[in-house]
Parts: structure tokens; sequence; C-alpha cells
């Protein structure tokens, strides 16, 4: 007997791996309609013949099961307990597992997206509910059901690192209750109205794709082999279809980018948080033609967009930046510089630095005099810049604010220059060269 539990909409690997272990996918457990990525429940289901399972608030519009608080499924010697979580959204559910060959008490739970590793969930997706009910919702949860688990049970979360669904989430894979006892921040915060104050005061900025995906979610979406085709696109034709107006989506690095791309392009790199970031900043209907390093990394890129529900795409140019070239079209560069060189420029003067990081890096220590405005917030507006002076546009490590310099050159900013390494990399030529802020 197999279980999945949250899984992608691209759903072969799950089949691929039962089929590995000899086993058949017969239960589906969704942790909440998730708001950050596409599921494959639907998909999964029909194809193996599995029961889906989701909270009895989740208002879902697929065939499922309703399961609330005690719901109990026997696998072999394991056990699966639902406990309800609401907080992060209204349905939220943990599942709690038992070993019955170790112990009569349970190992491990599941989280989703109401316990990270170092976090907890958002708590404002909710079309119905405030924040400040969410909250609260996620403090009793927290307090009532997941804390009164032993120490010793292994947390396992739905995102890790990078994800929109908290706010400073740390990178490993698990911990354990007794670990996030001690050291989750939300969990040091003393009093019920404190945490409400807290979680609400400062929350990432909620990127528009996310109502449309729980609601895809709710509906249940589309099978992945219904999408259409992949189009070849002449460059004469991208050209043509960009001087209209179509949105130009760069898969490559951020050095491949700077070197050379087609005119108002966006470098979004498939290296890093590429689907949700394309989700945030084109939305799900931006009908982007994709340039990418090769056939597959273009197929790649296709499917990682139709993860976060981007299933319009205009197509790919034929043959890459190569065939662009060889068609004797225009190159355009991102300038790029060093933070020694970064240091040396500000050292002279007529340089302005804008740091497109999230909040809680920029508290943490930043650059002296440089202006901040997270990249999460380029959907809603760009920053003004004075056209002065040379703009150096640094995130982390370079991925971001290659992104930010990109939109900034396409909106027609022309003297951009990306801080390759950034504040990563400033921190380590000389980590007392750093501002701090506090909340």
């Amino acid at each position: 007997m197999g279980v999945v539990v949250d899984p992608q909409r691209d759903i072969d690997l799950y089949l691929k791996t039962a089929a590995e272990q000899n086993l058949r996918i017969q239960h589906i457990f969704e942790t909440h309609l998730h708001a950050d990525f596409v599921s494959g429940h639907a998909e999964l289901a029909a194809r193996t013949g599995a029961t889906i399972y989701i909270g009895a608030r989740a208002n879902a519009q697929f065939v499922h099961r309703p399961v609330s608080d005690g719901f109990t499924l026997q696998i072999g010697r394991g056990r699966l307990e639902v406990m309800e979580t609401p907080g992060h959204t209204v349905e939220g559910i943990c599942l709690v597992l038992t070993d019955l060959d170790r112990s009569p008490q349970p190992w491990a739970v599941l989280t989703g997206d109401t316990l990270f590793l170092g976090d907890v969930g958002r708590p404002d997706l909710s079309p119905v509910h405030t924040p400040q009910q969410l909250a609260g919702m996620m403090y009793d949860s927290l307090h009532n059901k997941l804390f009164r688990l032993p120490d010793s049970v292994l947390v396992y979360p739905a995102h890790g690192a990078g994800s929109l669904c908290g706010r400073n989430m740390r990178a490993e894979s698990s911990s354990t209750i007794g670990t996030e006892r001690l050291t989750n921040y939300a969990l040091q915060i003393p009093g019920r109205e404190e945490f409400i104050r807290e979680l609400t005061s400062v929350v990432p900025v909620k990127p528009q794709y996310f109502q449309q995906d729980a609601e895809i979610n709710r509906l249940g979406a589309a099978a992945l082999e219904a999408l259409p085709p992949l189009s070849p696109l002449t460059p004469s034709q991208v050209q043509e279809q960009s001087e209209r107006g179509a949105t130009v989506l760069d898969t490559r690095s951020p050095e491949a980018f700077a070197a050379g791309h087609v005119p108002g392009s966006i470098n979004i790199a498939l290296s890093g948080q590429f689907a949700s970031w394309a989700g945030a900043l084109l939305g799900l209907h931006g009908r982007p033609i994709l340039v990418a390093e090769n056939d597959e990394k273009a197929a790649e890129a296709r499917m990682r967009l139709a993860r976060v529900g981007m299933d319009e795409v205009a197509g790919r140019l034929e043959n890459g930046i190569e065939g662009w070239k060889q068609a004797g079209l225009p190159l355009a560069q991102l300038p790029q510089m060093t933070t020694g060189e970064l240091r040396e420029k500000l050292r002279r003067g007529g340089i302005q630095v804008l740091d497109v990081r999230r909040e809680p890096e920029w508290q943490a220590g930043h650059i002296e005099h440089a202006e901040w405005y997270p990249l999460d917030q380029f959907a809603q507006a760009l920053p003004h810049l004075s056209t002065d002076a040379p703009v150096a546009v640094h995130c982390k490590s370079g991925y971001r604010s290659a992104i930010a310099s990109s939109l900034l050159l396409k909106a027609g900013y022309r003297n951009i220059i990306n801080v390759a390494g950034g504040f990563d990399a400033w921190q380590k030529e000389q980590p007392a060269a750093v501002s701090l802020s506090w909340p």
C-alpha cells in the first residue's frame, strides 16, 4: 500500500517509485489547499484509483474524503493519524506517524505549512479570515496540539528555505519537536496576543498567483498531458512578438545573461526559485517566450512553470541565444562588478546601491547607505531610482539581483550593474563593513 502526501503536479516520479517498490498507491493526502504550487492529486487519483483526503474545511470540489481530528489510517504496522492544525489555512492538517514496530508513541509528524524549520506558515492567505484570526488559530494549533507531541518526534515540513509560505525558514529537510521548541522564533513569543502581533506585523508580499493556485487546487488541476507542445519560434518571430510587448524569459545563468541576451528580456535562472519568481513577477497568464541553453532546459523550464500553474507558454527561441546571434540580431548586455569593485566605487562616490533582499535579510545587516527595495515588490511597482549615477544592484548571492536588474533594464533604466556574489561576497571580504538595523 502506498501513501503520497502533497504531490507535485508532475506525478510520474510517484508512479515510478511505486512500481520500483512493488507498491500500489491507494491514498493521497493534502495537508491543505496549496497556494504556491499546483498539486497533482487529481491526476494521480485518476491514474491510480487512490482516495484523496483533505481537511473537512477545504470546501474541495473534487472527489475526496474529508478528514478531521482523530481520523486514522492503518498501514501494515504503521499508523497515520490526522491532526487538524488551522492557522496557515483554515483546513490545514498535520499527519502524525507511528511505527508500531518501534514504539506505540509517534515517531514523526508531517507538518505541511503549519510548522517549518525555524518558522511557521504565513497567516494571510484566507479570502474570508483576517490574518489576525488565522494567527490566533496558528498559536492554538502549535501550543495545544503539535507541541504536545514528545520532543523526540521528527518534524518534516512541506517546504524549506526560499519558500514564500513563510518568512525565514531554515534549509534542512527535517528537525524534531524538541529542537523547534527551543529554536523556532515563533515558539519563543510569550503569549497569544503578542504571537498574533508578531506574525501579522511583517508578512512577505503575497504573490497574486497564490489565490489562483489555491483555487486550481480546490477544483483539481488538469493533467499535464493536456498541455500543448512547446513551439519553437524563429529569432525574427521572437523579435516581432517582443516588440509587440511579449515577455521574453531567459532561463540561463546570470553570467550568461549578462554576456548577451535578447534586448528587453527578463532573466530568471533555472538554478534558483525559478517558477516561484516567474509566477510572482509575470503572473500565471504572462505567456512568456523561453530562452534556454538547449531543448532539455527549455522542457525543464516548461515543466517547472506548469508546477505553479503557468500553463500558457508562447514558445521557445529556436536554437537559443546562438540562433539569435546567427540571425544577426542585436544583443544587449548587463554589466557586472565584483564586491571589491563596488567597494572602490563607493569610496570614490557617484554610485547608488540597491539591495533587493527580503526584510529579515536587510535587518540582519546591509551595506551602508544602500537603498532597500525587495524584489517581492517589483510586481506591484519598480523602485524610483535616480538616473544621475549608476545603480549597483545586489541580493544575497547574485540570483535575485540579476532578476531585478533585468526588470530595470526592460523598464528603460540604462545604467544598471549587477553585483556578482552579492552580500555574501561583500561580508566574506570585509565582515565588519555592514550596517545593522533593528525592527
